[in-house]
Order: C-alpha cells, then structure tokens, then sequence
C-alpha cells in the first residue's frame, strides 16, 4: 500500500471509520475566503465552521483537499523543479473536529494511522509541541511510549497557529520522520535543521484560544482539531525515496513528458521535467474549476504557470505545443479522485494548446531581446531592472520568466529597479486620471452605511414601495437637499429597484411626492448592500428624511426580466449542446439584449447555434413557472444549483428554477441567482442569437435577443432578404445561388477589364506602339501608362521583357491622385551589365520618392509626383546610355 490513490483511499477510509464525514476537496477558488487568492490549506472550506458562523450537520470530518500556492503570500513557484518538495499544486489529506474530541483523540488517531494502517517505524518518528503544551507532551509520551528526546518543545511560532491577527488560534504538534543519515541535516529545532533528513509530514493543530485583542486569549469553550498531511510527502515516505518527484505519480507525468519531447531526463535537465509535471497539474486543476488564463488575478496566476512550464518544455528542444499532449495521462492518473478532471478535459487540453501556442511567439521575441541584453554579462551579474521591466510592459515577458531564463546562467535580475520602473508607470497612470468627484465619493460609503445601515431590497416582489430617504449626495459630498434642476444621488431605507449586478443592469423609473417629481436614471450597489439610486430632481426640493414614492420603469424591467430568465436557459442549452465544461464567465443582461460568456475552446459553427437556440425555446414555449425559492447554500448546492459567474453568496440564496423537469427529477435550469427573472418561461417570447465571438483564451460569447426584440431583428432579416430578392428578380431561396453567380461574373469581368487595360497601356499586343529605342546596343522600352493599376506595372513589365527579347522595359504608371509608380526590367542576358535596382533609383527622384529596391532583374519605386514621370524615364535613358 504506497500509491498515491491507495494512500489517499486509505486515509479516508480509516476516518470515515471512526466517524469523520468525508467531504469532497473544495474548489480552488475559495468561496468563503475574500482574502485568498487559492485554496492554500484543508481548512479553508472549514473557516466560517470554525468561526461558529456555518453549522454543517456533522461535527467531525476527513478530506483530501487540492492546494495551490502560487500567489500572493503563499508563493512556492520559484522554488518548484529545485527542490525535493516544493510545489504549486498539492494535496493535503486532513481530519477535523469542530468542537467534538480534542488532542487525546486526535493523537490517538493519528498515531495509530501512521503506524498501523501506514506501517511507520516508532523508531524513526519524532514530533514536536508548543513549548508550554504540556498536555500535549504528556500524550504523545503515553500514547506513543516516545521518550522526552523524542519530544521537541519549539517556542516559536512554527508551532503556535493562527487563523489572523484575531480568531481562533492554538498550539502544534507536527510529526516527523528520520529519513537516515545519509541526507545532511539535523532535528528540528536544531542549528541545522533546514537538511533533508528529518522530514516533517503531519500537523496537528489544536485550536483551543480566541485571540480577541494582542496579548490577550480566551479560551474557546469547544476546542476543536484541524490537520494536514502533505500527500506527497507521505508517498514519497512510503514509497522509500527521498523526493516528492520520485513518486509513482510524478514518474507517470514524467514519463508522459520524456515520450512528448523524445528524451529521458538527464541531471542537467532533470528540474525541468519536475516543473512541467508540477505545472501540468496546478493548471489543469485550476483550469476545470473555472479559471482561465489572464492578465491579472488568477487569471494571471495561472498564465505565468503555465508558460513556466513552457519555457522549460522549449529549455527541452520542444518547438510545437505539448502540454496539451500530457492531458489524458493526468486524468488517467487522478482523474478517479477528481472527476472534474475527466469533465473538463477536453476545456483543459484545448486552453493549454492555444496558451502554448501564443507564449512561443512572446518567448521568441523575449529570448532574442534577453539574450542581446546580457551577450556581455558575467555570472553574478545582474540585468538591469528597466531592460526587465520592458520585456514585461512591453512583450508581456514576466519578471520570474527572465529571472528563471537567466538562472542557468548565474545571473540576476535588478529587482528594485524593476519595482521603481513599475512604481513610475502606476503614478503616470494615477495621474492620468481626472475622475476626482468620483474618487471622493467612493470614500463616503463606509460611513454612511455605518450609519444608516443596509438597504432593504423590495424588487422580487414588487415594482413601487415607500421609502424614506437616509442621505444624498452631490459631487462626492453629503447634502440636505437637491434642489429642481440639479442631480445626485439617493439612499433610501427600502427599494423596490434592482442595483447594477451579475450582469444585470440597474433599474430606472421615478421618485416621487408631495410637489416633488424626480427621475432615476440608473441604480448601483455600494458595499454589497447600499442601493445608490442616480436621480435628476425636475420638480421640487429632494431632502433627507422625506418621504418619498418610487416606481421601477414597468416595461423596461419585464424586458430585463425576460433576457434574464434567457441566459438562464442559454446556459444550460449551451452545456446540453457543447458539453460539461461550459460555465458562464460573465454576462450582461439589459432591456435590449444579453451578452452571455462561456468557457469554451473554440468558435461555434452554425448547426450547433441553431441548436441550443433550438432547446431554449423548446424549453420556453412550455410556458412553465419560473420558480425561485430561499435555501441554505450548502443545501442548493448540494440539490444540483449552478452558481453564477460575478455573483456573492451569503448563508441564505435564491434559487431560481426554470422549465420541466427531466429525467433526473430537476428542472431544465436550476441556478443561484440574485436577479429578477419572468414569472414563467413564456414571458420570454422567444431567444434568437445574433452574434457569436471570442472573449479570449478560451472564452466565447453570445449575444442573443428576445420577445418583441427578437421579432423585431428577425422580420428586419426578413425584409432585407425580401428586398434583396426583388433587387434580383428572384425568389427568396434562389438569393444565395444567385448571388454566389452575379459575384462570379463580378471576378470575371474584373478580370478581363484588368487585361483590356494592360494591352491598352502597352498599345496593344503587336500594334507596333512601342517606344522602343536602341542605346549602345540596348533595347529600351520606356513608357508612361496611365489606367493601370499599381500592382500591376510588374506584370506589364515581364511583358515588355518577353516582347524585346533582350533588353530594358521602364514603366511609369500615373494613378488619378496624381501618385506615381516606376518599375524597371532587365532580361537575364543582361543583368551582368545593369542593375534594375541603380536603374530605378535614377529616376525615383523625379517622382518625388526616395530609393526603390528588388533584384538586378526587376525593381520598383514610386512617388507623390506624377508630373516627374517623362523626366524619370529621361533620367533612365541617360543612365543606360552611359
């Protein structure tokens, strides 16, 4: 028992045993957690749990979690491919108790876990605790049998964790294996500590204080219990070898990677192998839980992965995408655990072909740049931060891409002054910006909403309500009154209009009282939940702690309503039609139309549009109840609900459902969603897509009508084909064919008016029109043709050549605009004597240009002086003349 998926069952299985919930690893894009960037540890999905803000309905629970760490404070990426363990994509197997046993039990289970079910040695194990846990110590010297020397006391904060400044908090114990005197290092805690022999592969966390203020600690009445295990680390332990990469899965990828690029790994290649495999997996976990490559964010995160991995795959002599190619190994080595995986494999395969595909074209211009750059830099020598910061701002190279093409070569980067040039291009852009009202304004929500408080939205249920309103504003200050004529904005304690979010625009209407007549002309939220309503006042005086009437626009809030309910059914029609891996990745939804982008690798063909429109109005013209109910998060989850892009949920959701239900018992669409939808899909008249695009890497998007808008496009279709037709003289079926033939005749007439030209430029074939002189010897053909394309003195030239046999052909050709063109032949058995290139540069500069260039046979050049053009044929004469 010592592969990864039989280690990772084995774990889970031994603590559903003793009466863990086993719960599915959480996304990498934490829900519960704003302040990261990637789930970096097990107990993030935990966090609210912890806290006592989510209760779930089990007290004690066992995952295998996926991790990254590429970002922001939890950054390994430089150190992956160098190290034995270093990762940006990992798993951590942990179990939980949320106010249910502590460290007794938790140490108990986890001795007998690695020593019995994983078979560990007593004698090559040692642990650490919190300097002053004696409870802690006491247990692992009666439930282990270690002596004192088996037990280090750490005062540090290695072993005292954390959730932030304040919140829960508590002592350590990790575990550790001595790996054998043959690697360097010494005990932890100990001088030498940081070698490889004594490898740490558990923590334990007992989270017993709440940290309420610095210095001082309560304690929690329900101490609770929070592990990790590096799942990694345990193969490589099990598996008898000394790095995480030697392990049955990291030589699977591998070997994928080896038979890719057509070598084995040698010493001096062997790191990059590691980081292709390391990257392959990160980018493949983050690409099937939504993220897409970018310029910023994840999104950015995961581009500069990916093209780390790809910089060492062309370090290997790769020259053609291959990442892409290393797919179906992965999933087939993980994908049982995780088959999101499998799900999104095609989505993953395709996103890495096209990212590859892009970044060879940056790599090559960065390389050439970086390797001009540093031609005379020695080793220990640093390139300078501005050459850094252009090949980042202007050729999109990131600053650790240089720093790791550099690495080999012992060179650095001028950090600092890449960070001062990055400094100077953020202020230039501060100071380009002019939008100081708004800047002030965006510093005044925080106290109002601490003083009047959230915004109750009314709009599910109705479209007017009374309110009172609590504050305005105008140009970023705070008013008692707006007076007729003037704008500003409004909060009121209630609302019936929909603030600006997830896609939907904002409702408009009017504010209305005693005397007082005003227009909303748009809504936004603040904060999450401050409803700003952007109001011009045509009649009266608005002020604080009036009364006041306010009605959304009716018509134009159904026709939001129905392009909502749209994009509800377009979502899911698009994954009946494409696949699994669709997902929404923003949208806008106004009283025009929608906009709806979704994660998918390549442009939809014709069939497949008319398709998902197809299902979606099967889907509508059903004409059932569009239901919305109340649920806890986890329950809408766990009933099947698809979350939106862009929207934040909190414990309690709308979930809206749409269309009959299926085979499985679920409506055709059940989402979260936060909007205002019709109240049954007939509202929605009909869907017609009008456009189909690319967002980027990976994304499309449709734009789509409906109701009388839908109509409306389609009987504008209508008629132009109708009159299309009549301008034919043919029926509405016969237009293509017959435009298809009409274009044809088009080519061909063009074609022939092109060659009337030529001969009538040229006098006619064997009209004897030719000015043709003899200049020592030489046959000179020199002409001016008017009437002839540009592009065509070429042709007209070879003409000339074939027609003298052996000689010179100068052509000069005068467009309507008065611009000229100047082309100079010479035939083969010439081009000893003269050189078309010298010819034409004779006479370009009575045209006005300067130089010309070709090849001794032909060359070309022109000018904006037309008038010139007899005396650049002179120029030529003369020139061949001698």
């Amino acid at each position: 028992m010592s592969g990864v998926n039989e280690i990772r069952s084995t774990f889970l299985d031994y603590f559903a045993r003793a009466g863990h919930e086993v719960v599915p690893s959480s996304s990498l894009v934490p829900r519960n957690d704003p302040t990261l960037m990637f789930t970096n540890a097990g107990m993030v999905q935990f966090k609210n749990v912890f806290t006592g803000v989510e209760k779930r309905a089990y007290d004690r629970a066992a995952t295998a979690q996926k991790c990254v760490r590429a970002g922001g404070k939890h950054n390994d990426l430089d150190n992956v491919g160098y190290t034995a363990r270093h990762h940006t994509f990992f798993e951590m197997l942990g179990n939980f108790s949320f106010g249910d046993y502590f460290k007794p039990q938790a140490i108990e289970l986890a001795w007998t876990l690695i020593t019995k079910e994983f078979g560990l040695s007593k004698d090559r194990l040692l642990v650490t605790v919190y300097a002053d846990d004696d409870e802690a110590a006491g247990l692992w010297r009666k439930i282990a049998g270690f002596s004192d020397d088996r037990i280090i006391r750490i005062g540090t904060s290695d072993n005292f964790w954390q959730m932030g400044d304040t919140g829960p908090c508590g002592p350590c114990s990790e575990i550790f294996i001595d790996q054998g005197p043959g690697l360097q290092g010494g005990p932890p805690g100990s001088p030498d500590e940081d070698g490889d022999r004594f490898l740490e592969f558990w923590n334990l966390v007992f989270m017993q204080y709440e940290q309420v203020e610095p210095g001082n600690r309560l304690a929690l009445p329900r101490p609770s219990i929070d592990t990790g295990m590096g799942l990694e680390r345990m193969a490589a332990i099990l598996q008898g070898v000394t790095s995480n990469y030697d392990t049955d899965l990291f030589r699977a990828l591998i070997d994928a990677v080896s038979h890719a690029v057509g070598r084995p790994p040698e010493p001096a290649t062997r790191a990059s192998y590691r980081v292709i495999a390391d990257h392959l997996r990160a980018s493949s976990f983050l690409v099937a839980d939504g993220v897409l490559p970018g310029n910023e964010g994840r999104g950015y995160v995961l581009r500069r992965i990916m093209r780390r991995a790809m910089r060492h795959l062309e370090l290997l002599g790769s020259r053609e995408p291959v990442m892409f190619r290393l797919v179906p190994t992965l999933v087939r080595e993980m994908g049982q655990a995780y088959p999101e995986l499998g799900r999104a494999e095609g989505l993953i395969a395709e996103t890495l072909r096209l990212e590859e595909t892009r970044f060879r074209r940056t790599l090559e211009r960065g390389l050439a740049i970086l390797d001009a750059e540093t031609r005379d830099l020695a080793q220990g020598q640093n390139l300078s931060g501005e050459t850094a910061f252009t090949l980042y701002d202007t050729y999109g190279f990131p600053l650790d891409l240089t720093q790791d093409a550099l690495k080999a070569r012992g060179i650095g980067v001028d950090t600092e002054a890449f960070g001062a040039a990055m400094e100077r291009q953020r202020k230039a852009a501060r100071a380009a910006w002019t939008g100081s009202g708004e800047a002030a304004t965006e510093t005044v929500w925080y106290g109002l909403k601490e003083r009047t408080g959230a915004t109750e939205f009314l709009g599910y249920e109705t479209e007017s309500a009374e309110g009172i309103v609590t504050a305005l504003l105008r140009d970023g200050a705070e008013v008692e009154a707006i007076e007729a004529g003037q704008t500003g904005l409004v909060l009121v304690n209630q609302t019936p209009f929909y603030a600006e979010s997830g896609g939907q625009v904002g409702d408009t209407g009017t504010l209305a009282a005693s005397g007082l007549k005003a227009r909303v002309t748009a809504t936004e939220k603040k904060l999450g939940d401050l409803f700003v309503h952007h109001v011009t006042v045509d009649e009266g005086r608005l002020a604080v702690n009036q009364a006041v009437e306010l009605a959304v626009t009716g018509e134009r809030r159904a026709a939001i309503r129905a392009n909502h309910s749209a994009t509800h059914l377009l979502h899911e029609a698009l994954r009946q039609v494409l696949g699994d891996h669709v997902a929404q990745k923003g949208s806008l939804v106004s009283a025009e139309r929608l906009r709806f982008d979704f994660s998918h690798p390549k442009p939809l063909d014709e069939a497949e549009i008319r398709a998902v429109e197809d299902i979606a109005n099967a889907v509508l013209l059903q004409n059932t109840p569009v239901v919305t109910k109340l649920m806890a998060q986890d329950e809408a989850v766990a009933s099947g609900a698809r979350a939106l892009f862009g929207e934040k949920y909190g414990d309690e959701v709308r979930v809206v459902s749409m269309g009959p239900p299926g085979e499985n018992g679920k409506a055709f669409s059940v989402e979260l969603c936060g909007g205002t939808h019709a109240a049954r899909t007939g509202e929605i008249g009909q869907v017609s897509v009008v456009a189909e695009s690319a967002v980027g890497a990976g994304v499309r998007r449709i734009e789509a009508l409906t109701a009388g808008a839908a109509r409306r496009y389609r009987a504008e279709e209508a008629k132009t084909l109708a009159q299309i037709a009549g301008l034919l003289k043919s029926a509405t079926a016969d237009v293509p064919d017959r435009l298809a033939a009409l274009i044809e005749d088009r080519r061909r007439l063009e074609r022939e008016l092109t060659d009337a030209r030529k001969k009538l430029a040229m006098g006619g074939a064997g009209s004897g029109g030719d000015e043709i002189a003899e200049l020592g010897g030489v046959k000179l053909l020199a002409r001016v043709v008017e009437g002839v394309e540009m592009r065509d003195l070429k042709s007209l030239a070879d003409e000339g050549k074939n027609r003298i046999g052996s000689g010179i052909v100068a052509l000069v050709g005068v467009a309507p605009d008065g611009k000229a063109g100047l082309v100079v032949g010479v035939t083969a058995d010439l081009t000893d004597r003269f050189d078309a290139v010298a010819l034409v540069r004779a006479g370009a500069g009575h045209l006005g240009g300067k130089g010309g260039g070709g090849r001794r046979d032909m060359a070309q050049a022109g000018g904006p002086e037309g008038a010139g053009a007899q005396a650049a044929l002179d120029a030529i004469r003369a020139t061949v003349a001698g």
